[in-house]
C-alpha cells in the first residue's frame, strides 16, 4: 500500500477502507509517511469529507495509537464533559463540583488554551498550589476517595491526534466537522469513561460559527459513540456572546467560584446546571428534569461549593480561594476602563474579538509554547440587550506591563455593535439532544 494512492483516491472522492485509513495514520504516527503527504491527505478529507463509517474507523485508529485508560476500579458510571471551546467557558470549575456533590463520580481530563478560547487547566493553575499533574494511580485514587479529580491529559493519550491536529493547525484543515469530531471523540474514548455529555457551541465566539454545522457535528459525535457502546448526550449552545462575565484564568476561576456560591450570571449557571442535569441522567441517578432540581438544592446547601474545595485541598491547592478569591488569586491590579461612544443599547457581541482581546493582554496562547499571564483579562459589564450611557464602562480590562492594551481596546471596539433599539439577548441552551 502507497500513501500516494489512499490520497489519490480521497482525493476523487472514493470510500476509504479500515486498512487504508490505519495505514495513513500509522504510518503518520510512526514517521513513515512524511508531513507533506498527511498534509495533501488532510486537505483530501477537508474537499471530500469522511463518511459516517470512515470517521468511526478514523477515531477508532487514532484512540488506540496510544494508552487508552481503564477506569474500571472507580465504582459507579464514570461521566465525563466535553465542550468545543468558547469564549469564557468555565463550566467544568462548575459542573464537575456539581456533579461529583450528588453523588456521580467525575474523573475528568481537561487542555489548555489554544487561541481565543481558554482552557480548564490554566485556569486551575492560577490557584496557587494547584497540581493539575497527577500520575494515573493518584488520578484514580482522587476520584474513588473524593469523587472528582480534574487533571491535564497524559503524554501518552492518543499521540496521533496530538500530531495530526498540529499538522491541520498548520494547514488550514481544522474546521471539517469529520476530523473535529474524531479528534475529540478519540480522546474522550481513550479516557475510558462510560458516558459523554458534549457542550457544542456555535456563534462568534465558537469554532463552528453556524448552528446547523454545530448540529451536524453535534449529531456525528453522538454516533460515534453509540458505535463504541457509550452512552452520550448533547447541548448546543449559544456562544454569541461570552459566556458570563470573565474572560481570562483567575478571573474566570473566580466567577465560577462565585456561581458555585449561587451568586453568578444566569447564563453561566443555566449552562452548568443543563450539563449536569444530563450527566445525572446519564449515570442513571436521576431524569433530567429532576436532575436540574437535585442541582439547583446542591448550590442552595453550599455542597457543590464545598465539592470545589475538597478539589483544591486534594490537588495541592490553596483552599482560602474558595472564602477569598480575589486576595488568594492572581490578579492583575492596573485595570483599564473601555466606554461606550454613544447611547443606545448592545445589539451585538463578537464574541471571538473579546477572546482574542483577551489572548492579547496575555490570558491565551497564539502558538503552544506560549507562556500565559493569570492575572489578567477582561470583565464585559454590558451585554446584548443592555442599555448604556455614552461614557459608561462596557468592559475592563485587567493588564499587566506586558499586556496590549491598545490592540485589545481595538478589538473591543471592533467587537461591540450599539444600535438605538434594544435587542434580544439570545438563549444560551439552544438545544438539548438526546
Amino acid at each position: 500500500m502507497r500513501a500516494y494512492d489512499v490520497i489519490l483516491k480521497k482525493r476523487n472522492g472514493e470510500k476509504l477502507s479500515r486498512e487504508e485509513i490505519e495505514f495513513m495514520v500509522g504510518g503518520y504516527v510512526k514517521g513513515e509517511i512524511p508531513d507533506y503527504q498527511m498534509a495533501a491527505f488532510l486537505m483530501a478529507v477537508y474537499f471530500r469529507h469522511l463518511d459516517e463509517e470512515e470517521t468511526y474507523y478514523f477515531t477508532e485508529t487514532m484512540m488506540r495509537s496510544g494508552e487508552v485508560l481503564d477506569l474500571s476500579e472507580i465504582p459507579g458510571p464514570k461521566v465525563d464533559k466535553h465542550s468545543t471551546g468558547g469564549v469564557g467557558d468555565k463550566t467544568t470549575l462548575v459542573v464537575a463540583p456539581l456533579v461529583a456533590s450528588a453523588g456521580v463520580p467525575v474523573a475528568k481530563m481537561s487542555g489548555r488554551a489554544l487561541g481565543h478560547t481558554g482552557g480548564t487547566i490554566d485556569k486551575l493553575e492560577s490557584i496557587p498550589g494547584f497540581r493539575t499533574e497527577l500520575s494515573l494511580e493518584e488520578f484514580i485514587d482522587n476520584v474513588k476517595k473524593y469523587g472528582i479529580a480534574i487533571v491535564g491529559q497524559t503524554g501518552n493519550l492518543v499521540p496521533a491526534d496530538k500530531k495530526i491536529y498540529a499538522l491541520r493547525d498548520a494547514t488550514a484543515t481544522v474546521d471539517e466537522i469529520s476530523l473535529i469530531a474524531s479528534s475529540i471523540m478519540s480522546k474522550k474514548l481513550a479516557g475510558g469513561s462510560d458516558a459523554f455529555v458534549l457542550d457544542v457551541k456555535f456563534g462568534t465566539g465558537a469554532f463552528m460559527k453556524g448552528f446547523e454545522d454545530a448540529r451536524k457535528l453535534a449529531l456525528l459525535m453522538l454516533k460515534i459513540a453509540q458505535q463504541h457502546g457509550k452512552k452520550a448526550a448533547a447541548v448546543l449552545s449559544n456562544m454569541d456572546q461570552p459566556l458570563g462575565s470573565a474572560v481570562g484564568n483567575s478571573l474566570e476561576v473566580i466567577e465560577a467560584i462565585e456561581t458555585l456560591k449561587g451568586n453568578g450570571p444566569e447564563d453561566l449557571k443555566d449552562l452548568s446546571i443543563t450539563l449536569g442535569a444530563l450527566m445525572l441522567e446519564l449515570a442513571g441517578v436521576a431524569d433530567f428534569d429532576d436532575g436540574k432540581k437535585i442541582l439547583q438544592t446542591k448550590l442552595e446547601t453550599g455542597e457543590a461549593l464545598e465539592k470545589f474545595r475538597i478539589l483544591v485541598k486534594a490537588q495541592g491547592g490553596d483552599e482560602r480561594v474558595v472564602d477569598d478569591p480575589w486576595k488568594v488569586l492572581p490578579v492583575a491590579e492596573q485595570v483599564v476602563e473601555f466606554s461606550a461612544e454613544r447611547e443606545g443599547y448592545v445589539s451585538k457581541i463578537d464574541a471571538e474579538k473579546v477572546g482574542i482581546a483577551s489572548m492579547v493582554l496575555g490570558a491565551g496562547r497564539k502558538k503552544k509554547e506560549d507562556r500565559i499571564d493569570h492575572r489578567v483579562g477582561i470583565i464585559v459589564e454590558k451585554k446584548i440587550g443592555d442599555s448604556v450611557k455614552k461614557g459608561e464602562t462596557i468592559a475592563k480590562l485587567f493588564v499587566s506591563d506586558r499586556s496590549d492594551v491598545e490592540n485589545a481596546l481595538k478589538l473591543l471596539k471592533e467587537a461591540y455593535v450599539i444600535s438605538d433599539s434594544p435587542s434580544k439577548p439570545p438563549r444560551v441552551v439552544e438545544e438539548v439532544i438526546k
